[in-house]
């Protein structure tokens, strides 16, 4: 199937897009859908905990879409994410042994999806929006603001890498609205 072919019957296609926003259907089912009484109980909790969503990136340059970010302060200030330890992200970060972690907002659904791999994007993941090149990764120039992170460590933590990091430089705009993610969604503080 050539790029931007869709299967359909009389000219109507129908697809499935994750967060359902008309005119970005990707799918033509769920990817996701497993049915909620065969989900596991663990899943199900972690569904119903709303989560920062978080772009990842690090020079390369590679991004990742991460919904599991959390920030500990001390002295040192600390960073810490489950990545997926097999995307193009984690190699560019052990690599270069930093990142960036930007705070995305409502307005970067399409980005988030993108990131996530979720939403197709044409000549690469950094060809659209305006990027901030910085030595940690590039961050979308519109971002919530963003931290520069040295990598310290990771270990396998379930299916994932528990990513710890020491936080280098904080970037912040005077007031952004979080983007959210809850029971498979994007939402905002406003929903």
């Amino acid at each position: 199937m050539a790029s931007g072919e869709a299967h359909g019957t009389a000219g109507r296609v129908t697809m499935f897009h994750v967060n359902h926003q008309p005119g970005a259907e990707i799918h033509h089912v769920d990817p996701f859908a497993t049915p909620a009484g065969e989900r596991s109980p663990a899943r199900r909790l972690r569904g119903r905990l709303a989560s920062p969503v978080t772009l990842w990136t690090a020079p390369g340059p590679a991004g990742l879409t991460v919904s599991s970010t959390l920030v500990a302060e001390g002295e040192p200030d600390r960073l810490l994410g489950l990545v997926d330890p097999e995307a193009d992200l984690w190699a560019a970060v052990e690599e270069s042994g930093r990142f960036a972690v930007a705070v995305l907002g409502p307005a970067h659904r399409q980005l988030a999806d993108r990131f996530a791999g979720l939403f197709p994007s044409p000549g690469g993941l950094f060809a659209l929006d305006e990027w901030v090149d910085t030595p940690y990764g590039p961050v979308p120039a519109d971002a919530g603001g963003w931290v520069g992170c040295r990598l310290d460590g990771s270990r396998e933590c379930g299916w994932a890498l528990l990513v710890e990091a020491t936080v280098e430089v904080v970037e912040l705009t005077e007031r952004a609205e979080p983007l959210l993610h809850h029971r498979g969604r994007y939402r905002t503080l406003a929903d």
